[in-house]
């Protein structure tokens, strides 16, 4: 016969117990840029670490540079990828266009303000050879962006003229590259941040200097090996402190298809890049061959869990990898009062919502009306809006479905 201190004993047990079979690992996410590698190329090149990764989850095919010829048509040059994936959104909206970054829309967040307004105890690192990464595309310490410090950086090495000496031969970017990697891998093994960033340049400098060549594909086979570094300080982490390690990894362009130094444009070679990654659940979109670099960020924030108000979620131009998703890629064109509006669906059962907005608010920091234009069933993947009600030259439209939204813009020509 049980006491009242052997009651109060056992419930407490069963408790613990239950708290116990509902217990999730710690779980970290580490996106990994590595610059100017078009998919034919990495398809080519031996890969051995990135190969091991992949088959912990999976490889795909992806896109930068937005709708091409439409309004949201993108660069294909670094920094503009880079804020692409760190935004979720494409060039018309974060507003990186090049590589001076002169005037970015801090409207729309980086996955590290999104951490740092949701889950502020998030711990946050980069670990980058470039320092305008941390400086002027995260906005690190600026009032445009609320003044957000990531808690440990590893950067600015390139302006280390002493330690590397520059060379036109960019041997010393190598060694920039060499030296972020160690210092990732120690400080992930000691600290295990959250949510960190790794970016590696030397492969694109080979690329611009030789084009497709051996150069370019030792340049990758060395970037493999710094991954397999970096896979191996998060392996470590998942084994001695019982967490989950999410890793993404991908590029910011292609390269040109007359000889692979360029890119800029809009040729299938600037624009195909690749994503690979050992997360789980992964997702038919993410294995149709035709995500995008945008995709990335709402897979990251279904990850750890960070839930933005639904205004900045329809402005995301991404769509999540894993778990169940409802809707991508949606497309608009305007036809006199009418718009003619396409998406790919992914529960084609599910009726989907259709709001119209015929502002831009949101991008210097309003908030946008939204008309509820009814429902629609998902699998018809078409139809036509009458605006006749609506008259603007403007139209922002949002899907939303169960799982996720997407959003597409319509202007007069």
């Amino acid at each position: 016969m049980l006491t009242n201190k052997g009651i109060i004993s056992f419930i407490w047990m069963c408790l613990l117990i239950g708290t116990m079979g509902f217990a999730q690992k710690d779980t970290k996410v580490l996106f990994a840029i590595v610059d100017g590698i078009s998919a034919d190329v990495i398809e080519e090149i031996a890969t051995p670490n990135l190969d091991a990764i992949a088959e912990n989850g999976g490889y795909t095919r992806a896109l930068v540079g937005g709708e091409k010829d439409g309004y949201s048509e993108t660069p294909t040059i670094s920094a503009v990828g880079y804020n692409s994936l760190l935004t979720g959104t494409w060039a018309n909206k974060h507003n990186v266009w090049g590589n001076s970054i002169k005037d970015p829309n801090y409207e729309y967040r980086t996955i590290f303000r999104y951490a740092d307004e949701h889950r502020p105890e998030l711990k946050t690192a980069i670990f980058s050879t470039w320092l305008d990464n941390r400086t002027k595309l995260v906005g690190s310490g600026l009032d445009a962006t609320g003044n957000i410090e990531l808690d440990y950086h590893f950067d600015g090495f390139e302006l280390d003229t002493i330690a590397f000496p520059h060379g036109n031969d960019r041997e010393y970017i190598h060694k920039i590259d060499e030296h972020v990697t160690s210092g990732a891998v120690r400080h992930i093994k000691e600290e295990g941040p959250d949510i960190s960033w790794l970016y590696l340049q030397y492969t694109d400098d080979m690329g611009h200097i030789y084009g497709d060549s051996d150069q370019f594909h030792d340049a990758i086979k060395t970037m493999d090996d710094q991954i397999g570094r970096i896979w191996g300080a998060m392996e470590f982490r998942s084994e001695n402190f019982d967490e989950n390690w999410e890793l993404w990894i991908t590029t910011d362009h292609g390269r040109n298809p007359k000889d692979g130094r360029g890119h800029g444009g809009q040729s299938d070679r600037e624009r195909s890049t690749w994503i690979i990654t050992n997360a789980k659940d992964l997702n038919d979109y993410f294995k149709s061959n035709t995500p995008h670099v945008v995709d990335i960020l709402p897979s990251m924030l279904r990850t750890l869990d960070i839930r933005p108000k639904k205004e900045q979620l329809w402005e995301l131009d991404g769509a999540p990898l894993t778990g169940e998703i409802s809707v991508a890629e949606a497309k608009s064109t305007l036809k006199g009062k009418k718009i003619n509006l396409t998406w790919k669906a992914f529960l084609p059962n599910e009726k989907l919502e259709i709001r119209i907005a015929t502002t831009n608010k949101f991008a210097v920091g309003g908030q946008d009306t939204y008309k509820n234009m009814g429902q629609v069933k998902a699998g018809a993947e078409k139809t036509t809006l009458d605006v006749s009600e609506l008259p603007s030259d403007f139209y922002k439209i949002v899907l939303i479905g169960e799982h996720n939204s997407v959003n597409t813009w319509v202007m007069e020509n």
